[in-house]
């Protein structure tokens, strides 16, 4: 692939931009429906870290719980999208969560990659700007303490 090529728009980049502007538009909305019709039967989620929710969780359902379990132990709510990107194969959306434990709450940057199939999301790989806070907070065990700069 030339550079040239990395820039054009395809038809395959072009039902990945709808795929996320639609995903992106039903979350920021806060519509829950429209955010899991996004969503392929066979979506997996690619959740890294060292805590008890992290893992590859295939099929829609597991990974509508998990993140369902996520929200449960942090209240993470959008705070916006900062970015949004397309390519060939992937897009990608880079956003800002505020995430509450134990009566802190902290702000964070997560990138998420997500490959299209049939219009709608197949898979999503979560990368965390702050890995070992997000492990802290998921960790059963009760409240975090968070850094001085990211803390609200």
């Amino acid at each position: 692939m030339t550079g040239k090529d990395l820039c054009e728009a395809s038809p395959d980049s072009e039902a990945i931009r709808r795929a996320i502007s639609r995903y992106a538009k039903a979350w920021v909305d806060g519509d829950r429906q429209g955010l899991v019709a996004c969503y392929h039967d066979d979506f997996t989620l690619h959740y890294f870290g060292n805590n008890p929710l992290a893992g590859v969780h295939p099929g829609k359902a597991a990974a509508l719980s998990i993140l369902a379990e996520v929200t449960r132990h942090t209240n993470r709510k959008l705070v916006r999208i900062v970015d949004m990107m397309v390519g060939a194969e992937r897009g990608g959306l880079l956003v800002r969560e505020m995430f509450e434990r134990g009566g802190g709450t902290v702000e964070v940057e997560r990138l998420l990659i997500y490959p299209v199939r049939d219009g709608l999301l197949w898979h999503c790989w979560v990368y965390d700007q702050q890995q070992t806070l997000i492990d802290g907070i998921l960790a059963a065990g009760g409240p975090f303490d968070p850094p001085g700069e990211a803390a609200r």
